[in-house]
């Protein structure tokens, strides 16, 4: 049983957005072929912020974004405020049929930690939700594709693969922020080294 999950395709990662990912939108094609195959389960995630999450650099005077803080004892990067709730940000960009999506989960929605995961947040102290969603549905195998390679898809990976899911990466369906140049191709090795298959879109 296989389960399609789309990570973060909201307005604020792509092109113009608050923290855009450089040519976002090219995974669209991707993503649209992805979701005219036969999967049992469809989920998408958000990233859904309050507005005075801890994450975001003007939530610290004379941090800026990038910025390394101690986060109630985990590393937090600082990012510029993006994906607050009920804003367009944080909205799913247009280009593909979000209406075949079966259910949507929400993270980053506690102020004091952050969520790159869609399955848990970053201290793995609450669960989204998601991998008890698919396990009831007895799915046993996830593909994964959407925003950010670096961060999100590559974390969402790691907590599939420690929850027992087979994991499968579209490889045309993920885009990184690249902090640093390198970040993303350093993700996709991570997540590979770790057990994740990495295909192309016209291979499933």
């Amino acid at each position: 049983m296989k389960a399609l999950l789309l990570v973060d395709l909201q307005y604020d990662f792509f092109p113009g957005g608050a923290l855009e990912v450089k040519d976002g939108d090219k995974i669209l094609p991707a993503v649209n072929k992805l979701l005219k195959m036969d999967w049992e389960v469809i989920t998408a995630s958000k990233d859904w912020h309050p507005p005075n999450h801890e994450s975001f650099a003007s939530m610290h005077e004379g941090r800026g974004v990038g910025d390394k803080i101690d986060l109630d004892g985990i590393e937090q990067i600082l990012w510029p405020d993006h994906c607050v709730e009920n804003t367009k940000g944080a909205e799913f960009y247009p280009g593909w049929d979000v209406d075949k999506v079966d259910k949507v989960f929400y993270k980053g929605v506690d102020p004091k930690i952050d969520s790159y995961s869609t399955f848990f947040d970053n201290g793995h102290l609450r669960s989204t939700g998601l991998g008890e969603y698919l396990k009831e549905r007895n799915i046993t195998e996830v593909c994964i594709a959407g925003l950010a390679t670096d961060y999100c898809v590559k974390f969402s990976v790691f907590d599939a693969l420690k929850l027992g899911f087979k994991t499968t990466v579209v490889m045309e369906g993920v885009k990184g922020v690249d902090l640093k140049p390198g970040d993303s191709d350093k993700a996709l090795r991570e997540m590979q080294e770790r057990g994740a298959f990495l295909v192309s879109v016209d291979d499933l």
